[in-house]
């Protein structure tokens, strides 16, 4: 199964072959005849957490479930629809979810177990909608899981390391319409002395520097339409942007105040984009919020020496949740996150530098992206971490589910 790769195009599996089964019945075949197995998502991870030693399955051509319960206010779908597909269905009905990330290409699924998140000071990552899930555990036998299950929220978040994941309940709640502004030349340094009035002005803010530059893009998606010509220093754009400076606004969703539906604005790109490969890296970490105007002060001392490698960092807020292995576990959190070239080699020492400045304020690498972290600092950062260790010995005793990542950050 040689030349199969990740979105990015950095990573090249080594899995032995892959399949994709048509039913669940198949799937668990599949999964209890198999010594080593793990599930291949949309690729949308810059690390090899989604590898195998033997068999990649993939979930996407799965029978299609998606039904909600208008009573109980959620939604049952089949864990390997895209939020763009569910999020169309749920809007046409009249519901929405809480919150979505920049791409609607993604699986619920692998976003959930990696910890994707949004922005926004009341919003929590997207792995808290769900409510209810079922899993074909190491035996290839159904296993589901409640919001009151004692494993429930070691489970959500789970890095692939429990099972196979094949269907998701998600909480719903009623359809809003959401304006997007985006403001260019808001001083860097608002972000620090008036974080919470930047972050807190819309209902989903996200800030766009490279930490060299004295002025910052902030996209603002609001549930209301007032936008002030200026604010904080910063003014309406006049066009549309792209998080990206030098790239054209084409597949960005609609900017300039335009009312629309939460799931054509919540994103950053559009769902008809097809996003391209290739031609980036991912970081990102997790600081505690009262710590973030420490981070950015050392992010800037960084900001020369980022050039030429960071395309572009942004900056988001999450609520805190209380998810196992989530980045805004037990605290509100400010992400932080990097965009770089498509140069590992080049952005490594980079990175592990600003690793050194950041880690110490509490910073959480992010599981999907590209970090230089040992297990003994990831295990100092997530303080669940020997919880969830053991649910995935309870679960994955063989340790089937198991690769070369877990057996590198989550040792057990």
């Amino acid at each position: 199964m040689g030349g199969l790769r990740n979105w990015a195009g950095n990573i090249e599996f080594g899995a032995e072959q892959l399949d994709v089964p048509e039913s669940v019945l198949e799937l668990q075949g599949l999964v209890a005849g198999s010594d080593k197995v793990r599930v291949l998502g949309t690729g949308h991870s810059f690390n090899r957490i989604a590898d195998s030693p033997g068999r990649l399955v993939s979930i996407a051509d799965l029978p299609q479930v998606l039904q909600i319960d208008e009573e109980a206010s959620t939604v049952t779908i089949s864990a390997g629809l895209r939020y763009g597909e569910v999020t169309a269905a749920v809007q046409a009905q009249g519901f929405a979810l809480h919150n979505l990330g920049s791409l609607p290409h993604i699986s619920v699924a692998g976003a959930c177990a990696t910890g994707t998140h949004g922005s926004g000071d009341t919003n929590k990552p997207l792995a808290a909608a769900v409510s209810g899930l079922a899993f074909i555990s190491a035996d290839g036998e159904l296993t589901g899981l409640n919001r009151d299950d004692p494993d429930f929220a070691g489970a959500v978040i789970s890095l692939g390391a429990l099972g196979v994941m094949v269907r998701m309940r998600l909480d719903l709640q009623p359809a809003y319409e959401i304006s997007q502004m985006v403001y260019d030349g808001l001083p860097v340094e608002r972000l620090s002395s008036d974080l919470d009035e930047v972050f807190g002005s819309a209902y989903s803010v996200s800030a766009f520097t490279d930490w060299a530059d004295p002025d910052v893009m902030v996209w603002r998606k609001s549930k209301d339409t007032t936008f002030e010509p200026e604010w904080l220093g910063a003014r309406i754009a006049d066009g549309p942007r792209h998080p990206i400076k030098v790239m054209p606004a084409d597949f960005a969703t609609q900017q300039g105040g335009v009312r629309g539906p939460w799931n054509e604005r919540l994103p950053h790109f559009r769902l008809e984009f097809t996003p391209s490969n290739g031609e980036e890296l991912q970081s990102e970490y997790f600081v505690p919020r009262d710590r973030a105007a420490e981070a950015f002060t050392e992010l800037r001392a960084l900001g020369n020496q980022m050039a030429g490698l960071l395309q572009v960092s942004e900056i988001r807020t999450i609520a805190a949740d209380d998810l196992w292995l989530s980045p805004s576990q037990g605290r509100d959190t400010v992400a932080l996150h990097f965009t770089w070239v498509p140069d590992q080699q080049a952005v490594m020492p980079v990175l592990a530098e600003l690793e050194e400045k950041i880690l110490p304020l509490g910073a959480r690498p992010h599981w999907g992206k590209v970090f230089a972290a040992d297990a003994g600092v990831l295990r100092d950062c997530y303080p669940k971490v020997p919880d969830f260790t053991a649910l995935t010995t309870k679960y994955d005793p063989d340790g089937k589910f198991r690769n070369d990542y877990l057996e590198t950050y989550l040792p057990r």
